[in-house]
């Protein structure tokens, strides 16, 4: 499955980046606007230039697959691709912003927080989404024991699990399941029609030596995150959560 698309394996699939720093990003329109051209000029059906709360935002329009975004906060540059065809095209915008973004924006190696790749996979399901969850990956643990009454209605399960490595601890790894529908909206509610969400996150922590290091960290944490994806997050999550959902009729 490595170089071809998780896209098989549920309703969406997406690949995020986020490039967080220590020191506020310049916000001028002089400064965004020519690092968003930038990004056009390499992707050219992102035209769409959005304004947030918080952020300021180029995107491709919503219909187009796959869909490109890219978003400027004050501590952070975030870029996301959804439904890419292949993995090496959902990374081709990342690295285009790994390239161009710290020049534009005058960031340091110094300045860097952490480097973040985010895999995520929504699995379409309706009905009551913890339960779906805790039937996939709790039943017969001791965990679901301890809660196992009578009559009762699981309510919440969303999971996180984290790990630290690295000779300085500098890799974070988390998995995350993200629940909507039955327990968000209450039990006398008809659950919304949105996904059960499976995160992949992985961080690399603390500055670098060079800017020019960061496109070697980023293809670090895909080849890593690919290989997690494909012997540890599909037999033991994704493939599980899609058995109850089928199994329930809550597709």
């Amino acid at each position: 499955m490595m170089g071809e698309s998780f896209k098989a394996l549920c309703s969406d699939f997406y690949v995020n980046q986020k490039i967080a720093v220590k020191m506020d990003l310049p916000r001028s329109r002089e400064t965004v606007l020519e690092f968003f051209e930038r990004v056009r000029r390499q992707f050219p059906r992102m035209t769409q230039f959005r304004r947030y709360r918080e952020e300021l935002a180029l995107e491709s329009p919503s219909s187009d697959s796959p869909h490109h975004w890219v978003a400027v906060r004050s501590n952070n540059i975030r870029s996301g691709t959804v439904n890419p065809p292949t993995t090496a095209e959902g990374y081709a915008l990342h690295a285009h912003v790994l390239e161009t973004a710290p020049y534009f924006l005058n960031v340091s190696p110094l300045d860097i927080e952490s480097l973040e790749l985010l895999m995520g996979f929504d699995l379409a399901a309706s009905g009551n989404h913890d339960a779906i969850v805790a039937d996939a990956i709790l039943t017969g643990s001791p965990l679901r024991s301890a809660l196992e009454l009578q009559g009762a209605t699981v309510s919440h399960c969303q999971p996180v699990l984290g790990v630290t490595f690295g000779e300085r601890g500098e890799y974070e790894i988390n998995v995350e399941i993200k629940t909507r529908g039955h327990a968000a909206a209450g039990r006398d509610t008809e659950p919304a029609a949105e996904p059960i969400s499976v995160y992949l996150i992985l961080r690399r922590l603390g500055s670098v030596g060079d800017l020019k290091e960061l496109p070697g960290i980023f293809s670090q944490l895909t080849t890593t995150g690919e290989e997690l994806v494909e012997k540890r997050v599909v037999p033991t999550l994704l493939a599980p959560i899609r058995e109850a959902i089928a199994s329930s009729g809550n597709i």
